[in-house]
């Protein structure tokens, strides 16, 4: 396999880089913004190896790749970056459907009446997603009974688990939708269902993600372009009058 400089980018999803920098300690692990420009113009003034960028993101955080992208094209361009280093927008770590996969993983493996679907808040549309996220676990996992909970949003952890013994759950099982430690409980009736994957799991998955890349890249492409258009189809959706817009005729999201 080809050698590269992997830096993985963390958004809400990811909100603890330290988590990851436990796990490899050959990943850059940075939390998006300034910090990957000067991520990447680091590596790159070090090594001629590619440089690929993974956005730790699970399907829920469109704005982290195209924010990658748009450091990414930014490096590419500048004229004073050390041209023998490529570099290459990896695709995110996860979709939703991947989350949603090992979402129902963990919940064949719990044995309680009733699971807690948990993640630190983003926006409106991202915490949306986390309850249509819920509602496809229940239809497809072993469960009855699946709630959710926003770290630091609305409904907390502490309603969530509140909610589920409203509605007749005698043991709760949370499970957490993003990278990290979910909240230590002390109640007697609440599991602990983390992490979504384990450290051998993740670094696979990660190992996946560059290897795809490498090899598109050996291809010529590198992915950054496709990653500027991340967030379309991402927001409200609104329909453009004849003669306005983009130029093509259908409803869009931004």
């Amino acid at each position: 396999m080809v050698a590269a400089n992997v830096i993985l980018v963390c958004g809400h999803e990811c909100p603890d880089p330290g988590y990851l920098r436990s796990l490899d300690a050959t990943w850059t692990v940075v939390a998006g913004g300034r910090a990957l420009t000067e991520a990447i113009e680091t590596v790159r003034a070090v090594s001629s190896d590619p440089v690929c960028v993974v956005p730790m993101t699970l399907g829920r955080d469109p704005g982290l790749i195209a924010d990658a992208a748009r450091a990414l094209s930014w490096s590419r361009r500048e004229p004073n970056s050390t041209p023998s280093a490529p570099l290459a927008l990896s695709p995110p770590l996860g979709a939703t459907d991947h989350l949603v996969g090992w979402l129902r993983g963990r919940a064949v493996a719990a044995s309680t009446d009733a699971l807690l679907v948990t993640a630190p808040t983003g926006g409106p549309f991202e915490d949306a997603e986390l309850f249509r996220i819920a509602r496809l676990v229940r239809q497809f996992g072993p469960a009855g009974l699946v709630e959710v909970a926003l770290l630091g949003g609305d409904p907390d952890l502490d309603e969530g688990i509140e909610r589920c013994r409203r509605l007749g759950a005698d043991r709760i099982t949370v499970l957490p939708a993003w990278l990290g430690a979910c909240p230590p409980t002390v109640q007697d009736d609440v599991v602990d269902g983390g992490p979504l994957l384990g450290d051998a799991a993740l670094r696979g998955v990660v190992a996946a993600r560059v290897s795809e890349t490498l090899h598109r890249l050996s291809h010529g492409h590198d992915g950054i372009d496709d990653g500027l258009d991340a967030e379309h189809g991402h927001g409200f959706a609104h329909s453009h009058e004849p003669g306005e817009g983009h130029g093509h005729g259908h409803g869009h999201r931004h």
